[in-house]
């Protein structure tokens, strides 16, 4: 009994204290909102054939289909054009914020409020991407997902020390963020159901209590309170996360196997040779050219996805479950032209990739930016006078011997 409860407190207190896997969770953020960063860069030139009001999938029909379904979309708020541009560059922006890390939180709600309208507004644009991004872009809300490789962590170092820094964006942030909230509220826009305009709400009252207590509060137990209550949310998201990318493929899997096409071994070679997937025929029809080949990619993949939710308690067969999937989206990618598809699926197999692998990746990209910088910044000096030489020599490396501290760059506190 005494075993059982040290364990469970251990528990709590591990699910309590500190919000787990930080470099997945940053990994996720960069990759889902970079997979939509770029898919709305690349169609912004058939952005208004795929959710714009005169679009092929009418604001009427929309309008008539979310009234049914009470699905939230802000884009049915008006069908003016200026409305869907100004719209569309917010959902751009938001995806840019959320990726590299800044105002996570507020950033992490617009980009949640970006994908829920475009995709509501045509249901029937998307490759199966489109239905993880759905869902992650609201897990994400939850998680605190800027602990590292973000701007907000950035800042947090940088005002360390300071009781109370200044922060005048996330204040600015915040009033914006709630009028426009309160219009929305009072103007009947959140007609459809009544989740998301809680959820908004919520975060909206969130960030001003996070932000009230941090200023005022007298003693460290309010915060302690917020923070062990954001550790839970975040920890629980990171588990529905990763929950959820074993459910696709558990479900992905079953179903194949069910399928006679799957059974038999040709699943793979149909899709090859339809025209809307195929940007490389000729490799298409390299892949395709051996019988052998297709049947062991249908098997492996059905083995694969089917095996990988019951690898997870081993970590060197989940790692080399982890490459095969990766790859196989890869291949994907390019074979099929889904980059999309493949980006937010290799974005949710991350989840499960071991930290100390993070941590080297990240060391990686951090030395590579830094000879880059060191590279750029590189200027050879200006030939000295004479006369600057010897000075230099008399008085020392630093000028006047009386130099001051700052001026020989720093003392003992910086």
């Amino acid at each position: 009994m005494n075993r059982l409860s040290l364990t469970l407190s251990r528990g709590i207190a591990k699910v309590t204290e500190s919000a787990l896997g930080p470099y997945q969770s940053a990994v996720i953020r960069i990759g889902f909102a970079g997979t939509w960063l770029l898919f709305l860069l690349r169609e912004f030139p058939h952005r208004q054939e795929l959710y714009g009001p005169a679009g092929p999938w009418g604001w009427n029909l929309a309008k008539e289909l979310a009234a049914d379904n009470h699905a939230f979309t802000a884009l049915l708020w008006s069908d003016g054009q200026l409305w869907f541009e100004c719209f569309y560059l917010l959902a751009i922006l938001a995806s840019a914020a959320l990726m590299l890390g800044w105002r996570t939180r507020t950033a992490s709600v617009l980009f949640m409020v970006g994908v829920l309208s475009l995709q509501n507004r045509s249901v029937f644009v998307g490759d199966g991407g489109d239905n993880v991004l759905h869902l992650m872009s609201f897990y994400l809300v939850f998680t605190r997902c800027a602990q590292v490789w973000s701007l907000d962590a950035r800042r947090a170092v940088r005002a360390r020390g300071e009781r109370i820094p200044v922060d005048r964006v996330g204040a600015v942030l915040w009033a914006v963020f709630g009028l426009a909230l309160l219009m929305a509220t009072f103007t009947g826009r959140f007609d459809n159901g009544w989740l998301i305009p809680a959820l908004l709400w919520t975060a909206w009252v969130v960030l001003g209590l996070w932000w009230a207590v941090g200023r005022w509060a007298k003693s460290q137990q309010p915060r302690i309170l917020l923070d062990v209550v954001a550790n839970v949310l975040h920890n629980g998201a990171l588990f529905v996360i990763m929950a959820e990318a074993c459910l696709i493929y558990a479900t992905a899997g079953w179903y194949k196997i069910q399928g006679s096409r799957w059974q038999d071994g040709t699943a793979v070679y149909y899709p090859l040779h339809l025209d809307y997937f195929s940007p490389w025929p000729g490799l298409a029809d390299l892949m395709s050219s051996s019988g052998t080949i297709m049947t062991v990619v249908a098997y492996g993949t059905v083995m694969v996805q089917v095996a990988f939710p019951f690898t997870l308690f081993n970590r060197r067969v989940k790692n080399v479950l982890l490459v095969l999937m990766m790859t196989e989206h890869a291949v994907i990618a390019v074979v099929l032209g889904l980059p999309f598809f493949s980006m937010a699926m290799i974005t949710a197999d991350a989840v499960f990739l071991p930290t100390a692998f993070l941590c080297r990746a990240g060391a990686l990209v951090a030395r590579a930016r830094g000879r880059l910088v060191r590279h750029d910044a590189l200027t050879v000096p200006a030939p000295r006078a004479p006369e600057e030489s010897s000075a230099e020599s008399t008085q020392g490396r630093w000028g006047s011997p009386r130099a001051s501290v700052a001026e020989r760059g720093g003392g003992p506190g910086t």
